[in-house]
């Protein structure tokens, strides 16, 4: 009887150590009842922002630490306050599923991409099988407050979901709503998952996904299943040395160096060794994947389009081989002629990317992200 009684603490030990490891579930007294309903709002700050790389920030949501202010170049503070990258994963067993979110610039939209990818939300579930799955968006409609019912008639049952913030404009605030009858339960990462850090340009920051979840960053952290920093500054990626300094301050799983559309071939020349060596001092076997800019989808014709593809990449190339000769491990290479295929049918302006696009784009760096990461899995 003894035996029996230890074996039954024993199992309520280990489901509660489970339960304790799978989450923790929110407490109504943490939300703000919405009046006549029976709606709850919840901060997604109580459930946890993915993708942010620094906590000390100016704004809560910014990309930057506060300290870089007056440090990096005023373009790049000004897009630090974007919230691209960014996302909530979480667990509920609500049939609808709200949001609410303020966002910090009238410019819902840009000429070449939509208010969805600019202004929205994307919501992903994850399947029986295992697979994350696009199920709704936010879209957004006015400025600066937004209000949406992302999804309704769900089944009842547990499922975990991930919420991706704006791409090309900045949040001061985002809720979740559910009945009051549902939970949201917190989903944080195992200690050891590191995040893949990109830091690049427009194309890197999201330009021009139809919504959140199609820019290739956010596409490799669902099939990754690890967490996406994403500091891509629209037209102002440029290998510069603060940044590199602020990058090295990261403890990641692979850095992902992707600035040559918005740089010469002299800038390329002179900042691509010393952001390597910066990261490298900093982080010794961390893996270093450097990329070519995507070729120009009219550069087939446009001459002086092929021309600056491949100026750069001679450029970038023989400062790579250097790095190697030099004696710098754990770095990779990856071309960037096919990164869009070759059809001409995956960017908007022959440049940024379509969800065409940035789907191939993932498709492209995702063997070699696995390989970098495991690589690095087996040397700890």
């Amino acid at each position: 009887m003894l035996r029996v009684q230890s074996l039954i603490v024993l199992a309520a030990s280990l489901l509660f150590q489970f339960d304790s490891l799978a989450g923790e579930r929110l407490d109504h007294s943490q939300a703000t009842p919405e009046a006549n309903s029976d709606v709850l709002w919840y901060d997604v700050e109580l459930l946890g922002i993915e993708g942010q790389g620094w906590k000390e920030t100016n704004a809560k949501f910014d990309r930057l630490p506060a300290k870089a202010e007056g440090v990096v170049r005023r373009p790049v503070w000004s897009l630090s306050h974007h919230s691209a990258g960014m996302a909530v994963r979480f667990k509920t067993d609500a049939t609808t599923i709200q949001a609410r979110w303020s966002l910090t610039s009238s410019s819902l939209a840009m000429p070449h991409m939509p208010a969805t990818g600019v202004s929205g939300l994307d919501l992903y579930v994850k399947t029986e099988a295992g697979r994350w799955r696009w199920l709704a968006n936010g879209r957004p409609t006015t400025f600066p407050e937004n209000q949406a019912t992302l999804a309704q008639g769900i089944p009842a049952g547990h499922r975990e979901y991930m919420l991706y913030l704006p791409l090309y404009n900045g949040v001061t605030s985002v809720e979740i709503g559910v009945a009051k009858a549902s939970y949201l339960e917190r989903l944080p990462r195992p200690a050891d998952v590191k995040p893949i850090v990109f830091y690049g340009t427009s194309i890197t920051q999201g330009g021009c996904a139809s919504r959140p979840g199609m820019v290739h960053t956010a596409i490799l952290g669902r099939r990754l299943d690890r967490p996406v920093i994403n500091l891509g500054f629209s037209g102002n990626g440029k290998m510069e040395q603060e940044v590199a300094d602020l990058l090295a301050e990261l403890d990641v799983g692979v850095y992902v160096i992707d600035c040559l559309p918005n740089m010469n071939d002299d800038e390329v020349a002179a900042r691509t060794e010393p952001l390597v060596h910066t990261l490298r001092q900093a982080h010794p076997t961390t893996p270093i994947l450097l990329v070519e800019d995507r070729s120009y989808s009219d550069s087939f014709l446009i001459d002086s389009k092929r021309q600056r593809n491949e100026s750069s990449r001679q450029v970038f190339r023989a400062a790579y081989e250097r790095l190697v000769a030099d004696g710098v491990t754990r770095l990779a290479y990856l071309e960037g002629e096919h990164l869009l295929g070759d059809d001409g049918e995956a960017t908007v302006d022959s440049s940024h990317p379509t969800d065409l696009g940035f789907l191939r784009m993932a498709d492209a760096f995702e063997p070699l992200l696995k390989q970098l990461l495991a690589a690095d899995a087996k040397s700890q």
